[in-house]
């Protein structure tokens, strides 16, 4: 089941990372189910199933480099799974140091039990490294949120400028979201990572009475938990893995896509880090691309469709599944890769993002003060109705588009408005600072979160 496809290995740092990369190699692939093999054999001989004399031959031959992974590759075509050609191999790698031992290879398991453990295995060491990285970003953000708590840059909606917050907000929304994906992580692993030991139908009868304690025997060999019963054909462990780092992906994502459309040449209020090699054009020596966050939304784009292939997937048939079950074996492991390489990819921008305070505020002022008239009409209005304060004010910013100025300059010269509002107060509703509202108490509230998780 190798997991790099020879056709697009070139980008593949791109789209995964090296430690998943290696987690789903088809050396680890062949090792994480011959580890359940030999979980198997021990379970078997504790129980006295078969004799002990078995254990030894069939230990030392649950090694992945003893297996011809090229003659496995080319077997599965044939056999439908690449279980069935590794016992095979296991069988006479075992058999020609002990014919008797032999005997017993893959006794009362079937392909998936080996196939499905063998899975969870490698999703759990996956996990490991994705649930690191994710810690790593959330105290880069953290500290971010913390430092720019207080400045302000403009909000936009709809692509417009719409009213000021803070850069911290924008940056705590990013840590409050990967926050929950954290937590959703910690509850998918309780679900997820369970051992799969049934047998051919699901019930272990080929083990007679011995059944359980052999599965509670191999449970507590892998570190796995023991579900109440086989899960063959109720694939929402695997699902549930696939929606929840397809969550994240799009997460990463948003964040990739803020930053990105902050790095444009005309908003300029962002940049990636810069380093030689990185960012740069083919043609144009002055490119500065994002490159960071072109690989996080690459996955971002990707990841949805292959969600969808898991989710079609479900409906099994009866105790075993034809084609479901093994539309998964690609899939999974390239959601996991690519989930992987974006939130690395999107750690490496924001470790080393350079933020320009300078040209925040200036793009601010780019309406020239016409983004707080909202500011000047709700303090108008208490005195001459929220209309009629709103008639006046639209009919100032004409007059500033009109005349070029700023919309301070052209209130603080209308009589009829400055003997409602003195002109220090109407400069104190134009200061996008006072109009940030709950910005920064929202930020301490992330932070405290963050803060109660990290202590």
């Amino acid at each position: 089941m190798p997991y790099s496809l020879p056709g697009v290995i070139l980008t593949s740092a791109i789209s995964s990372t090296e430690p998943v990369h290696d987690i789903f190699s088809a050396q680890s692939t062949v090792q994480r189910m011959l580890d359940v093999e030999a979980a198997l054999a021990r379970a078997l001989v504790a129980e006295g199933v078969i004799p002990a004399s078995a254990l030894g031959p069939w230990l030392q031959c649950c090694q992945a480099g003893q297996i011809d992974i090229a003659a496995l590759t080319s077997a599965a075509r044939d056999a439908g799974n690449i279980a069935i050609p590794l016992v095979k191999q296991l069988t006479a790698a075992v058999a020609a140091v002990d014919a008797q031992a032999a005997r017993y290879v893959h006794w009362g398991a079937t392909s998936q039990d080996v196939i499905d453990t063998g899975r969870v295995l490698q999703l759990r060491d996956a996990l490991d490294v994705i649930t690191h990285d994710l810690a790593a970003i959330a105290a880069t953000l953290a500290q971010l949120a913390q430092h720019h708590r207080d400045t302000a840059m403009i909000g936009r909606t709809w692509l417009q400028h719409a009213l000021p917050i803070t850069f911290g907000l924008k940056v705590a929304g990013w840590l409050d979201a990967i926050m929950r994906h954290q937590q959703r992580l910690a509850e998918l692993r309780q679900r997820l990572l369970v051992l799969q030991f049934g047998g051919a139908s699901g019930t272990l009868a080929s083990l007679g009475p011995h059944a359980a304690a052999i599965a509670r025997s191999i449970a507590a060999d892998l570190g796995l938990a023991l579900p109440s019963l086989p899960w063959h054909a109720n694939r929402d462990r695997m699902v549930e893995c696939a929606t929840t780092l397809g969550m994240l992906t799009g997460t990463l994502g948003k964040i990739a896509r803020d930053i990105s459309l902050m790095s444009q040449t005309e908003i300029a209020e962002l940049a990636e880090p810069s380093a030689p090699g990185r960012g740069g054009s083919s043609s144009m020596p002055h490119k500065r691309n994002p490159v960071g966050c072109a690989a996080a939304l690459s996955a971002a784009t990707r990841v949805p469709a292959l969600v969808a292939t898991m989710l079609s997937a479900m409906p099994n048939e009866h105790e075993r599944a034809l084609g479901g079950w093994q539309s998964e074996w690609e899939t999974l492991p390239e959601i996991v890769a690519l989930c992987a390489a974006a939130l690395a990819q999107l750690h490496g921008v924001v470790d080393g993002l350079q933020i320009d305070t300078d040209r925040m505020r200036r793009n601010i002022d780019a309406t020239r003060g016409m983004v707080m008239a909202e500011a000047v009409v709700i303090e108008l209005a208490q005195s001459m109705g929220r209309l009629q304060a709103h008639q006046i004010i639209e009919q100032a910013c004409r007059k500033a588009y009109q005349q070029n100025t700023d919309l301070l300059t052209v209130l603080q010269a209308e009589p009829e408005l400055t003997q409602l509002l003195s002109k220090q107060r109407l400069a104190q509703l134009l200061d996008p600072h006072s109009a940030v509202g709950e910005a920064g108490p929202y930020v301490d509230r992330v932070l405290a979160a963050y803060q109660q998780r990290n202590p």
